[in-house]
């Protein structure tokens, strides 16, 4: 994960974001109850049951600390158990960009960082980028929107379709730069919640709690956790076919980190001991598109790696998605 860097800001970011800024004075929409309902729409049942919970895996070679990692691998995944859940439901996708713009558009908060640097704030204000005169509608092409064309010659409407067609592919795309609490407001907002940790461990590894969502063994270009480039680094939700679990939940294995609802804690029966459990962070499951140093090691994209970060990070392969409860039987 990336650190956001909050200074040293140049002078080209500044006058873009001023100028997006400008654009949006007008202020954002109301509440969108349709948006919130086609939220909720996308989502998967997983079954009540037991499923396997943890790992007793153990690192006899003592090389964790030569890749940068900070906690001994495995050990908070000890002991491996059983757990019961009931019915529940989880989102198919990671929340995007577009579902979270519904949101964004009804409360006041503050936009995700990307959406400045990257431009997608302005999918807010079309008419205002409509409007926009042609010589700065090249710079936002090429600067912001970052489009590896020539705008030399374009007209003002083929740039305009050239930035709507990036837009169109960032609707798509994962949020990133959210904090455990942008998360959590969003899900309320869409009337879900962010997943428990054991909630999201079984979505990802099924009920017989196998090793990666889609089998037993690692297989390379299964997930985006960067074997391929993707211009953004994150890639359209669902993406990844193959990155899909025995429920049909996709991208549990790469695209972005998620945030789920748990403090960072042994697991019941631990000896593990760590000053990082309690109440101080908040747990992120699943690998990000990371692809560099200790990252691209396959044991993050197991559906039993448990990572932790404080609530207020916000990172450039760090997401979420939400769940949501399922009607119980009596």
């Amino acid at each position: 994960m990336q650190a956001v860097i909050h200074g040293g800001r140049s002078v080209a970011r500044i006058w873009l974001g001023a100028t997006m800024i400008a654009l949006l004075c007008a202020g954002a929409a109301g509440a969108d109850e349709a948006a919130r309902a086609g939220a909720r729409a996308d989502m998967v049942l997983v079954p009540a049951g037991e499923f396997v919970m943890g790992s007793n895996k153990a690192e006899h070679e003592g090389v964790a600390g030569e890749f940068g990692n900070t906690k001994p691998w495995y050990m908070d995944e000890h002991p491996e158990h059983r757990v019961r859940l009931p019915a529940y439901y989880i989102d198919r996708h990671e929340v995007t960009n577009a579902e979270y713009r519904a949101f964004f558009a009804a409360v006041d908060i503050p936009p995700p960082d990307h959406w400045l640097d990257r431009g997608y704030i302005l999918s807010l204000k079309d008419d205002k980028l409509r409007a926009v005169e042609v010589d700065k509608l090249r710079q936002l092409a090429v600067k912001t929107f970052k489009l590896d064309i020539d705008t030399r010659q374009m007209t003002k409407e083929q740039l305009l379709d050239a930035i709507h067609e990036k837009i169109a592919v960032q609707d798509r795309e994962p949020v990133i730069y959210v904090s455990w609490a942008d998360a959590d407001a969003y899900c309320r907002w869409a009337g879900k919640r962010l997943p428990t940790e054991a909630e999201w461990e079984k979505a990802a590894r099924g009920a017989d709690g196998q090793e990666f969502p889609w089998g037993p063994d690692w297989k390379e270009g299964m997930s985006n956790t960067g074997e391929a480039e993707w211009e953004d680094g994150v890639a359209p939700v669902g993406s990844y076919e193959t990155d899909r679990s025995p429920y049909g939940v996709y991208d549990m294995a790469g695209n972005v980190s998620e945030w789920v609802a748990d403090w960072y804690r042994a697991y019941p029966g631990s000896h593990y001991q760590s000053e990082a459990f309690g109440e101080k962070f908040r747990v992120v499951r699943g690998a990000g598109r990371g692809g560099e140093g200790h990252y691209a090691l396959h044991l993050f994209q197991r559906g039993a790696y448990r990572f932790n970060q404080p609530p207020d990070s916000r990172f450039n392969d760090l997401g979420f998605r939400c769940a949501a409860d399922a009607p119980q039987p009596h």
